[in-house]
C-alpha cells in the first residue's frame, strides 16, 4: 500500500504511523463537560466506505496527514496536511 505525502510524494505505507479517525482533531473545549470527553475518547464510528484518518509520516518529513480512505478497498482518495485541514485551508 502506498500513501501520497503532500510534502514527499508517494511513499510506502511502512514509512507512516496510523493514529486513527481524523475526528481526533476535533477535541472538545476544556469546559465542555465530562460527557463530551467520554464521547471524544471512547466512541468511534466504523464506516464501511470513505473514512478520514490521521497518519504520521514517521520515517519521512514527520508531518501529520489527513487521508480519506475507502475502508473496503483501502484505496486512498486524497491526502492533505493536517495543519491545513485544521486551519480550514482549501
Amino acid at each position: 500500500m502506498r500513501i501520497d505525502c503532500p510534502n514527499c510524494g508517494s511513499r510506502d505505507r511502512r514509512e507512516f504511523q496510523y493514529l486513527g479517525a481524523a475526528v481526533l482533531m476535533d477535541r472538545p473545549a476544556p469546559d465542555a463537560g465530562e460527557q463530551a470527553f467520554v464521547e471524544y475518547v471512547y466512541f468511534r464510528e466504523n464506516p464501511a466506505g470513505a473514512h478520514r484518518e490521521l497518519w504520521l509520516h514517521e520515517m519521512g518529513c514527520r508531518s501529520w496527514i489527513v487521508a480519506e480512505r475507502n475502508m473496503g478497498t483501502h484505496e486512498f482518495a486524497s491526502t492533505r496536511l493536517a495543519a491545513d485541514v485544521k486551519r480550514g485551508a482549501k
